[in-house]
């Protein structure tokens, strides 16, 4: 079980890096992709590689190597932007299906003496690709209250997709959760119960969570919070309603974790942890209910890495893949190209990594 002890995480075994010229230094173990592209990626039928970004799409037929130009994703006549935190993912059947907030209705009033942003809006949008990524459509808006991150999606072993979602709540401002689900490949989609912990601030509340399905058929979501550790909440009936709450036990910054099921049936985890390796203090936000309502960590400057075997109740021990003093390296997506060949990528820092899944079990 990962260790409840801040203290235990300056005993883990240290692991020697490699510097990049200008950038982070890096796990040996991991290469640098050879596109600057944020992605999230998927696999097409042919095997090209299709990413997602703000206006266009790009595809890849060399495995990454070189990209496609950029393809449009909206005509001149519609005033849509996708937001850097974004999700895609191509069915069993073949469709693409990407969600997203749209950055041109962006309206941010957040005021201190309030503690709250009354009438922001940032909403959350989906649509749909029938034909590889060429042409969208089905453009559907999910609601218009503020959204602060859409971070994953997956699709569970009966076909449904479900994907995280945000909503901020007012008097006092905070962040609450919820995911949307399809059973018909995105034609339509029904919300969550809305999961709101309280709290107060800009960054306050619950926020930015991460899914995966269990081998027992839970659905199971990690949760940012200022608590100093994420929360997960679980599904038992495909993400209709989120009934269990509680403490991971994962210690974790202020910041979002990527939860990924890889082909081998391990879980994947990529996070920020809340000290840096080897230390036993760093300086808190927050406490005034302007940021959020508690002091916390937002440690960003590591980006650590652990595997599970048995469905997230032991992990191997956490890994620093990178690590850059001053900068955030944070936000991660997780792409996997084959099996066990990941490709790594990070809104925040720009990492762009691809790292082999046989290279870090070995350590358990």
């Amino acid at each position: 079980m990962m260790c409840r002890l801040l203290m235990c995480l300056a005993v883990l075994p240290a692991v020697s890096h490699a510097i990049a010229a200008d950038g982070p230094v890096v796990d040996p173990r991991c290469e640098k992709l050879p596109s600057d592209l944020l992605g999230p990626f998927v696999k097409l039928a042919s095997g090209e590689v299709l990413a997602i970004d703000s206006n266009a799409t790009y595809v890849s037929s060399d495995g990454g190597e070189t990209w496609s130009d950029p393809r449009p994703l909206f005509s001149e006549d519609q005033p849509i932007k996708v937001s850097n935190e974004r999700a895609l993912l191509r069915t069993e059947s073949g469709v693409i299906i990407a969600a997203f907030m749209n950055l041109n209705e962006r309206n941010w009033t957040w005021q201190n003496e309030l503690h709250d942003a009354p009438g922001a809006v940032l909403p959350t949008y989906v649509m749909r690709s029938l034909d590889e990524g060429r042409t969208w459509q089905d453009v559907q808006k999910m609601h218009d209250d503020w959204s602060g991150a859409v971070r994953d999606m997956i699709e569970t072993r009966d076909g449904r997709v479900i994907f995280t979602a945000m909503k901020m709540r007012h008097d006092p401002g905070r962040h609450s959760v919820l995911t949307y689900s399809s059973t018909d490949d995105g034609v339509t989609w029904r919300a969550s119960n809305l999961i709101d912990l309280g709290g107060r601030g800009h960054h306050g509340g619950v926020t930015e969570p991460t899914l995966t399905e269990l081998e027992d058929g839970r659905l199971w979501m990690l949760i940012r919070t200022n608590w100093g550790e994420f929360w997960s909440a679980y599904s038992h009936d495909g993400g209709r309603f989120w009934r269990v709450l509680q403490p991971s036990g994962i210690e974790a910054s202020s910041a979002p974790a990527l939860l990924k099921r890889l082909e081998s049936g391990r879980l994947m985890l990529l996070w920020n942890r809340p000290l840096p390796e080897g230390k036993d203090e760093w300086p808190l936000s927050g406490g005034d209910g302007l940021w959020s309502d508690t002091p916390v960590s937002n440690h960003r400057e590591e980006l650590s890495l652990a595997f599970s075997s048995d469905e997230g109740l032991t992990w191997t021990d956490p890994v620093v893949i990178a690590r850059q003093p001053g900068t955030w390296l944070a936000y991660p997506y997780a792409f996997e190209f084959e099996p066990g060949e990941i490709w790594l990528t990070t809104m925040q820092g720009g990492l762009r990594l691809r790292l082999r899944e046989q290279d870090f079990v070995s350590l358990r």
